[in-house]
């Protein structure tokens, strides 16, 4: 039987998912993070699997949302974007090793997945964790500088006002340099990467995942089976079924 309980895990609230019969037991780890103002309840079906093949889901709430919603407008949420991706990518490695040194997670086996936010969460937790064995991102964005400076155009397009400088800004985009994983491919290490983006999707720009995709297939020649590039001709901003289970099949071989 699989059980859904709530706790704290390095002081982040999460859905702790898992089989009854295992709960105490070391095992394989998938982290799932849930995309921009949604919740870590919303990805449930991905724990429900993945506990079912035998792994220890846990999902958490990223900082301004679930949870830990501070009810803020959307303009602050939308500004405080990098920060969350940052600080949750920071927290991942902090809930991994609470896990580990309580003898529940096997350090050798820890995947991590997310959509959208949680996707571009993924990449960037690819390219400072070398822990991470396998990962899932769908509709995320490896480019972090990219989709930093699309977001200003979009945020001028649409007249909102951004409270900094022009060198604040540059600032602020020089921190995110450590974990645009576009800039330093290698550090995948030809570690299993399943991609999955939709063609038609309008928030996260398809454009730059397939880039990526392209960029570092020569580095996985001779182990093709480690990349996967799923580019659904139809979908927009939304998960599709065939993504769901291929992103729980993924683990099962890789991790």
């Amino acid at each position: 039987m699989v059980i859904v309980e709530k706790e704290l895990l390095a002081g982040v609230p999460v859905l702790h998912v898992v089989k009854l019969e295992k709960r105490d037991e070391r095992l394989p780890l998938i982290f799932f993070i849930h995309g921009f103002t949604s919740a870590k309840e919303h990805n449930l079906h991905f724990g429900y699997l993945l506990a079912e093949a035998g792994y220890r889901a846990v999902l958490p709430d990223a900082l301004f949302h679930g949870e830990r919603g501070q009810g803020l407008s959307e303009r602050k949420l939308q500004l405080s974007f990098w920060d969350i991706v940052v600080r949750t990518i920071t927290e991942i490695d902090e809930m991994k090793s609470e896990l580990v040194n309580h003898g529940l997670a096997d350090p050798k086996r820890i995947g991590l997945a997310g959509t959208s936010m949680g996707g571009i969460i993924t990449f960037g937790a690819l390219a400072v964790y070398p822990w991470v064995k396998a990962a899932v991102a769908l509709m995320g964005c490896p480019n972090y500088s990219a989709f930093f400076d699309e977001m200003i155009e979009e945020g001028k397009r649409r007249r909102i006002d951004i409270p900094m400088p022009p060198t604040l800004l540059a600032l602020e985009k020089e921190k995110l340099a450590r974990y645009d994983l576009s800039k330093q491919p290698e550090k995948l290490a030809g570690r299993p990467l399943f991609i999955w983006h939709g063609k038609a999707d309008q928030v996260v720009p398809y454009a730059y995942t397939y880039e990526f995709y392209e960029q570092i297939k020569p580095l996985y020649e001779g182990k093709e089976d480690r990349l996967q590039f799923i580019a659904d001709p139809h979908a927009g901003h939304k998960v599709t079924r065939q993504a769901f289970l291929e992103t729980v099949r993924w683990f099962r071989e890789h991790v």
